[in-house]
């Protein structure tokens, strides 16, 4: 497909709209970024993005941007609830994918010795790996609640205390959410995953602030000083949500085959949003959208178990509170001004983070006044970083962000060029110790494999997108 892109402005492209397209696709990155989206379908994927019913102003490419299911991996799209779609491949196969984001009251010189004695212990209570089961046997009754509730669930259960609650990404409920829309296979294969990491690029860091940027806000959030060590959580909704996909994905394509004939990749299989079949994905998407959130947080709950034991101190004493949890991949419903207007949207972040500026009713309330922590981790091994939403996100992106490094290379290609042993031993030589269920895990994960997340966060800060407040430095890592 030739595709016709034009530099709007510095680390502003766009692919102008012409027939088969309804908006104009906007892609945010430096010149660099942009030759590497050339090398797969990103721009193919954005463009194709644009050709879907009810799309309103752009076709979003967000800097991390790389090839996915349908939508690109860094992808925005925001439709008219009304008049617009729903689309599960728009939204990808991990439901509410996110980051969560804890910091402590231990420095550097405090844990160091006893890193290793941690990380084993969290690697114990933690369990990573494809189709690995939790620590905590649920009923179906109990199941059904702890998707439906999100960490209200948590929180009545014991494995979350109030203040968690307030500092999620919609308090870490969708109240839409219903699990009678949900297959039977989903259930079965969700119901034993909570408190799990999963595979692939999920992971639990331990992390030292790295360098302070904005001290004011950075105090705000709980980070005081260089050499701070936090935790970064980042996993999503496991086989629950990856079914959820695949049952909606399937039924789009029997049942809509007509429309979906007619758009340039079938991947783009959508369902009218005001639909039955919309509703219904709608509420079991957001079901996913909780079990994500409740198993960030029973994570939460062992990682504090786990410290506690080791330092045989108090949890409260450590720290391990909440900074902030953010969705990757999620629909929301928000208003925005479109054409001068306010209009209500169902807004997809496929490989996206929201990043609402100071003042919005929809942030939680320790953080109305500096705007919406943004959580943009790198890969294993590199830095990552912490941002906060600006007013410049509601007019470029729908007051979305970036949302990590984004891959330049398949896991295939990284398995072929890389060796397990000199990756472990490179990241030991830079400080980092690593723990993982499976070599392969560690290699298709090399941090090589991935873009620059420096330059990522570069062109995000620079377009005024989301503030640099904080970057972080790993020191150990635990995967499947």
């Amino acid at each position: 497909m030739d595709i016709k892109l034009r530099k709007v402005s510095e680390n502003i492209y766009e692919i102008p709209q012409e027939k088969g397209m309804n908006v104009p696709v906007r892609v945010y990155a430096n010149d660099k970024l942009i030759e590497k989206m050339k090398e797969d379908k990103t721009l193919i994927q954005g463009k194709n993005v644009a050709s879907l019913p009810g799309i309103q102003k752009y076709s979003i490419v967000m800097p991390d941007g790389h090839e996915g299911y349908g939508f690109p991996v860094g992808g925005v799209a925001a439709f008219d609830i009304n008049e617009g779609i729903i689309s599960p491949g728009g939204i990808g196969y991990d439901i509410n994918c996110g980051v969560r984001l804890l910091r402590t009251n231990l420095k550097y010189e405090e844990i160091k010795p006893k890193l290793r004695e941690i990380v084993n212990e969290i690697f114990r209570n933690v369990p990573a790996g494809v189709g690995e089961t939790g620590k905590i046997v649920l009923s179906p009754g109990q199941f059904k609640d702890a998707v439906e509730e999100g960490l209200e669930w948590s929180y009545r259960e014991g494995y979350a205390w109030k203040e968690d609650l307030e500092h999620v990404e919609s308090y870490g409920r969708l109240k839409d959410a219903s699990i009678e829309h949900v297959s039977d296979l989903a259930i079965r294969r969700g119901i034993d995953q909570l408190g799990t990491i999963g595979s692939g690029n999920h992971f639990i860091e331990i992390q030292i602030v790295d360098k302070i940027f904005d001290k004011d806000i950075a105090n705000k959030l709980g980070i005081y000083e260089e050499g701070q060590v936090t935790i970064l959580i980042h996993t999503g909704s496991r086989g629950f949500g990856h079914q959820i996909a695949s049952d909606y994905i399937d039924l789009g394509l029997k049942k809509y085959r007509e429309e979906i004939n007619k758009l340039p990749d079938k991947e783009l299989v959508y369902l009218p949003f005001q639909s039955e079949d919309g509703n219904n994905y709608w509420k079991s998407m957001s079901a996913a959208a909780n079990f994500a959130w409740n198993n960030r947080q029973i994570i939460t709950y062992f990682i504090r178990k786990s410290f506690q034991k080791v330092y045989n101190h108090p949890v409260e004493d450590i720290g391990l509170n909440v900074i902030y949890d953010v969705a990757h991949n999620i629909a929301k419903i928000e208003e925005h001004k479109v054409d001068g207007k306010k209009k209500k949207l169902v807004v997809h972040r496929k490989g996206a983070t929201r990043a609402f500026p100071p003042g919005s009713e929809e942030l939680v309330e320790d953080y109305k006044n500096i705007g919406q922590p943004v959580l943009i981790p790198g890969s294993m091994g590199t830095a990552s970083y912490v941002l906060i939403g600006s007013e410049k996100s509601m007019e470029l992106s729908f007051g979305s962000s970036a949302h990590g490094a984004g891959r330049n290379m398949s896991r295939a290609a990284a398995r072929r060029s890389f060796n397990y042993n000199e990756i472990i031993k490179n990241l030991e030589e830079k400080g980092i110790y690593v723990k993982s269920t499976t070599k392969e895990g560690v290699v298709e994960e090399v941090p090589e494999a991935y873009k620059n997340v420096d330059e990522v966060v570069k062109v995000t800060d620079e377009l005024g997108i989301s503030k640099m407040i904080v970057r972080l430095r790993p020191i150990a890592v635990i995967k499947g």
